[in-house]
């Protein structure tokens, strides 16, 4: 990473969590039009889901198995476990975004006191704190990328990778019980 991104993480994490959040954002509110993008077949858009959902339950994992070798001291582990976590998320993104501008939401099918006291709050929380981790993200992963290992322990990388793991790990979770409720229990 160049000496400017260095000096200024900060910054550099608010440009790339905006267009982050902007991509997300005029996905969801239909701003980017399908017609940008190559549809890929019925099957392909019917299997994003359930191939996320796997997705998912793997970035659990890696985000485990990296706070985990972080704390047993192993650095590169934990380098490579968040660097698969975020690859994960990436993965993940892109497919649910392809699919929500080609064939928009998917209709919670369950009863209406489900919907209106359990899948709606859960859908706001496990979406806030989607939202809410990506700059933790980007400014851990930034500290990261443009800094040996040892200054590390000289910055907030640790502080925000602790706030970044915690959200992504429940936005993670919920995100399966999102899945679950729509194309499993209901």
């Amino acid at each position: 990473m160049s000496e400017w991104a260095r000096e200024n993480v900060p910054i550099v994490t608010a440009l790339l969590s905006t267009v982050a959040l902007a991509l997300v954002f005029g996905a969801v509110g239909g701003v980017i039009p399908s017609s940008l993008l190559p549809r890929a077949s019925d099957a392909v858009l019917a299997a994003i889901p359930h191939v996320n959902a796997a997705i998912s339950v793997t970035a659990i994992g890696t985000i485990v198995l990296g706070w985990r070798a972080i704390g047993r001291g192993d650095v590169a582990r934990h380098r490579a476990f968040m660097l698969a976590s975020f690859a994960l998320f990436a993965t993940f993104l892109t497919a649910y975004l392809y699919r929500l501008i080609h064939v928009g939401t998917t209709a919670f099918s369950g009863p209406e006191l489900v919907y209106s006291y359990v899948y709606l709050p859960f859908l706001a929380i496990h979406i806030l704190l989607a939202i809410v981790c990506v700059p933790f993200v980007f400014y851990a992963l930034l500290l990261a990328a443009t800094r040996p290992h040892e200054e590390l322990y000289h910055t907030r990388h640790a502080q925000a990778g602790f706030v970044a793991a915690v959200l992504w790990l429940i936005s993670f979770v919920m995100g399966v019980g999102v899945y679950l409720m729509l194309y499993h229990l209901y």
